[in-house]
């Protein structure tokens, strides 16, 4: 009846969202009865369930991986098949073990990959369940959350130890995905019948690994749309159990008396990521108070702190075998005592400390590994195809790190780098000497001799530098705030500072303003991002930022499939842009499009 093409996901998107923002604004006042009541609204939304397909089937990088029943990498006329398919009914089929391997270990890590339809469904039932929860997640979980990543986390370590050293409690949960318990889930999700009973289906669905079904009585499977969701829910309410205990510490000033309450809540912070999380406080006796306490409180998800990664130490001193600092999300956090020399003055006064954060010894040992094997298997490679290999993992790893004191980390993993790229070289050319092999990859590049480079002028290839990153300092979210607070231009801003977006998105996002020039909306925390070229390569078009243009995914490829059809121009009542094969169950209201589906 029409095609997939002429849909108006500008209309779509703005209808879904406003809906999601009164969800959570009525989340934020307590008032349950209508959020209910706009989440049944929002699960028969058909401009909602369009939304969902098309993440699961055009945005999402895992589009072409199947699950159980093999059906992936649906073309437009079986995405709205899939649409009219859509609903809750309590039924979940298999998901499908995959086994990849852990980073910096050599275990392997269980994804459950779940059918498209499943999928689907719930990408559906997200775009329903996290503005709800959105509103009452706590301020210090950083981790599957939009709009927060693990750089806001360590910028939160960062102000929690600054003006004072602490003990510190490094815990990580054992098998979180695979242990949390479903009662437990489910009773604190507390949402209606009919939603419950679909996500305790998807929970006890079970799991086909060769061939062979077998049951899941607990834990949820990682790689499901709504996986990382749930387990937020589930660990919900960690970070409110350790400020309850804070009214009971004793905790003195300097005349002898006890200090407000407002204090001693505000002296012990909990920082969570996922299911790492580190607790800090003053007093060592605290700590491990508030170890016993998470430890009873897991009890109830069924699951337990992981004895091999869960240490007590200290940000400045040494305890018992336990050296100062600790390493969190491939960070390392430490205090030094200054010197002679180094005042380490703030607005109170000397500190007689200073607060360093560096890339971890083991992230460091992986990136060098990394690039050494790539190099090392490139040897039959000429040197542009190794340059193009390489540039986007140093680019990855150092914007990253770009946040922290990484720049003496920087040269010397660039020195190592030098010393591997001339062994590769002397390995192409045998019978050369090692000054013949560095006159002839090594150019020199605005006053600097050793740039690994081709011989090509201007349009010479260069491998990046890590010492060329530029250090800058994150700036945190600001406590609660989320996405679904409307704040638009404070969102788009934070998504062009990010230090992990590319210097020319970056560029592109702030010279549109945070929109799309395609459809017109802005762009969200999770969208994917393409830069298209305006006029194209093909018809003499040029990669320069006038010829630059920064869409949504989605919106690529219909530009694409538009420029490559004659399309009809013809427009409505309200001045929109009307689609060729505009179906009558649609007709314009104020510039909105509406369906009779419902």
């Amino acid at each position: 009846m029409y095609r997939w093409r002429d849909i108006n996901w500008c209309n779509l998107e703005r209808g879904v969202f406003k809906l999601q923002k009164r969800i959570f604004q009525a989340s934020n006042r307590g008032n349950v009865k209508l959020v209910r009541r706009l989440q049944r609204l929002l699960m028969k939304s058909w401009s909602a369930k369009m939304l969902a397909v098309r993440r699961v089937t055009q945005d999402n990088q895992g589009k072409k991986t199947a699950g159980v029943d093999g059906v992936k990498s649906l073309n437009p006329a079986q995405r709205l098949v899939l649409v009219k398919q859509i609903e809750l009914n309590a039924k979940a089929k298999p998901t499908r073990r995959v086994w990849i391997p852990k980073p910096g270990t050599s275990e392997e890590r269980p994804l459950g990959i779940p059918t498209m339809n499943d999928r689907a469904l719930q990408a559906l039932i997200k775009l329903v369940l996290e503005p709800e929860w959105e509103a009452k997640f706590e301020a210090n979980s950083y981790g599957f959350r939009p709009g927060r990543s693990g750089h806001d986390a360590i910028e939160a370590i960062f102000n929690a130890i600054n003006r004072k050293s602490k003990f510190v409690l490094d815990a990580d949960i054992s098998k979180c995905f695979d242990k949390i318990n479903h009662q437990t889930l489910l009773s604190k999700l507390n949402t209606f019948p009919t939603l419950r009973r679909q996500i305790r289906a998807w929970l006890k669905a079970g799991v086909m690994d060769n061939n062979k079904l077998f049951p899941t009585n607990e834990g949820t499977p990682q790689g499901g749309v709504i996986s990382p969701l749930l387990a937020n829910i589930a660990l919900h309410g960690m970070e409110e159990l350790i400020k309850g205990i804070a009214p009971s510490i004793d905790m003195k000033n300097s005349q002898g008396y006890q200090i407000y309450n407002r204090d001693k809540i505000n002296s012990i912070s909990l920082i969570r990521y996922a299911d790492d999380f580190v607790v800090l406080h003053e007093d060592l006796e605290v700590i491990q108070m508030c170890t016993q306490k998470i430890k009873e409180w897991l009890t109830d998800l069924s699951l337990e702190l992981k004895p091999s990664k869960t240490r007590i130490s200290h940000t400045l001193n040494k305890v018992g075998d336990e050296k100062p600092g600790f390493n969190f999300l491939g960070f390392n956090v430490r205090q030094f005592r200054v010197g002679k020399y180094q005042s380490g003055r703030s607005r109170g006064g000397l500190l007689g400390f200073k607060t360093i954060i560096t890339p971890s010894k083991e992230g460091q040992k992986r990136h060098y590994h990394k690039v050494a094997k790539i190099i090392n298997k490139s040897r039959g490679l000429d040197q542009a195809t190794l340059i193009k290999l390489l540039n986007p993992i140093i680019r990855g790893w150092c914007n990253y790190y770009s946040t922290v004191v990484s720049e003496k980390i920087f040269s010397r993993i660039w020195h190592l780098l030098v010393h591997k790229l001339i062994k590769w070289g002397i390995h192409r050319h045998r019978k050369k000497g090692k000054v013949w092999v560095v006159k002839k990859y090594f150019h020199t590049v605005g006053g600097d001799n050793w740039t690994f480079s081709t011989r090509n002028g201007e349009t010479a290839l260069l491998l990046r530098k890590h010492s060329d990153t530029d250090i800058k300092r994150y700036v945190k979210v600001k406590g609660k705030a989320s996405p679904f607070d409307g704040d638009w231009l404070y969102w788009s801003i934070r998504k062009g500072n990010h230090p992990e977006v590319a210097i020319r998105v970056a560029t592109l996002l702030k010279k549109q303003k945070g929109k799309c020039t395609f459809c017109g909306n802005y762009f969200k925390d999770g969208d994917s991002l393409e830069v298209d070229h305006i006029i194209p390569k093909s018809k003499g078009g040029k990669d320069k930022y006038d010829n630059w243009q920064l869409l949504h995914r989605h919106c690529h490829d219909t530009k694409t499939a538009s420029d490559a059809s004659s399309g009809n121009k013809s427009t409505c009542k309200s001045g929109k842009p009307k689609p060729p094969s505009m179906p009558e169950s649609f007709f314009w209201i104020d510039d909105m499009l509406v369906t009779t589906c419902y």
